[in-house]
């Protein structure tokens, strides 16, 4: 029979025994040994030379880093100015390249390859502080005219679909703008980004393979600060000779342009305070404005009619997914609406994939009837 108090009820137990009787029961003994445990650990934990401990640690060879070499903000340099053929010239390197688009049972001629004059041209630059800016030469002649790409009545007037493709961020990177000029046809429009190395070399070598020009102005979008075009961004809430000065420091940085583009300005072109003065300076000097057609929401038109100021929206960015099926999607739409309301235009940027897109498509789009024209096309003829 076990012995216990009620079988030895005045039995003086050992203190051994009266200590084993209150030992404890194994669920405390088990909490007791999980939190001795996590003390332990803790303690071990904090004393580790481990200054990232709870987090994800990749490591990864960086390269080095390489400076990116772009123009200065100071005065831009002085140009040599040469007495040249307003009207744009035939290449004397090779003989022209001729391609032909059908309408509706006619021919339709164009010169992929034609060479445009080199800039600047006499008459149509004037000296500043900020550097040579454009303007109206005598007789009323307009950077806008004498720097376009030359259109041929015969595509103008054609019923043809036409298409204008405008490209950006052109001389930021100046072995992939070599490489756009070469590889693309010059009815294809580059717009200049004004931070880029030797722009006006880059410029009068697209030039040279026919590509006609535009500026690329960084305007103000929103989440500025923190999303930036670049130095001198034109702002919605800056006074107006603050702009225009910018405006003018942006237009001095090389010349050839026929007209200007936006970069961003999603809060800058909502603001029509902001957008006044600008489209003035420009009609001012004689030039055109492009709207890349990103903007949801915009005060151009309304403004522009008040300035009679000439301004063209673009209908598609093309690379807004900048993968080669999205960019092959986006241009059989264009050529969709092209076809329905006879002209349609395109932007993007000059990236490799854009760039080698584009050129795949162009080469077969003359087969399908399309006419390439460049943007300076939609402010003249049937198309203006």
């Amino acid at each position: 029979m076990r012995r216990d108090e009620l079988s030895t009820p005045l039995h003086k137990r050992s203190f051994n025994q009266r200590l084993w009787a209150r030992r404890p029961g194994l669920l405390p003994l088990a909490y007791g040994l999980v939190l001795t445990s996590l003390a332990s650990g803790s303690v071990w934990l904090a004393k580790q030379p481990l200054p990232f401990a709870g987090e994800p640690i990749v490591v990864a060879a960086v390269p080095p880093v390489e400076e990116e070499k772009t123009a200065s903000i100071d005065k831009a340099p002085p140009l040599e100015i040469v007495q040249v053929d307003p009207e744009p010239v035939q290449s004397k390197a090779a003989a022209p390249d001729i391609e032909i688009a059908m309408s509706q049972g006619s021919e339709v001629f164009t010169n992929p390859h034609q060479s445009l004059a080199k800039a600047p041209i006499v008459g149509l630059v004037e000296a500043s502080d900020q550097g040579p800016l454009p303007k109206i030469g005598l007789g009323g002649k307009k950077p806008a005219d004498a720097y376009a790409r030359t259109v041929s009545a015969n595509a103008i007037h054609s019923d043809a679909p036409k298409i204008a493709i405008v490209l950006g961020g052109m001389g930021l990177n100046e072995k992939l703008t070599t490489r756009a000029d070469r590889d693309l046809p010059g009815d294809i429009t580059f717009a200049f980004a004004p931070y880029g190395p030797n722009l006006q070399d880059q410029v009068n070598k697209a030039r040279e393979q026919g590509h006609e020009i535009l500026l690329q102005l960084p305007l103000e979008p929103v989440g500025f600060p923190a999303s930036n075009p670049g130095p001198k961004t034109l702002l919605a809430d800056a006074d107006e000779p603050t702009n225009v000065q910018n405006l003018q420091w942006h237009m001095s940085r090389f010349t050839g342009y026929a007209g200007v583009v936006n970069y961003m300005g999603g809060r800058f072109m909502a603001a029509p305070e902001a957008v006044k003065p600008m489209l003035a300076e420009l009609k001012k000097r004689g030039l055109y404005f492009v709207e890349d057609g990103s903007l949801p929401l915009s005060s151009t038109d309304d403004v522009a009619q008040v300035l009679h100021q000439p301004v063209r929206h673009a209908d598609i960015v093309i690379d807004a997914s900048p993968d080669a099926q999205s960019i092959n999607d986006a241009l059989s739409k264009l050529e969709d609406q092209a076809r329905s309301q006879g002209f349609a235009m395109g932007t993007g940027s000059g990236l490799a994939v854009t760039v080698d897109t584009v050129r795949d498509w162009a080469r077969a789009a003359a087969d399908r009837g399309i006419i390439l024209v460049p943007a300076t096309a939609a402010f003249k003829g049937r198309l203006g």
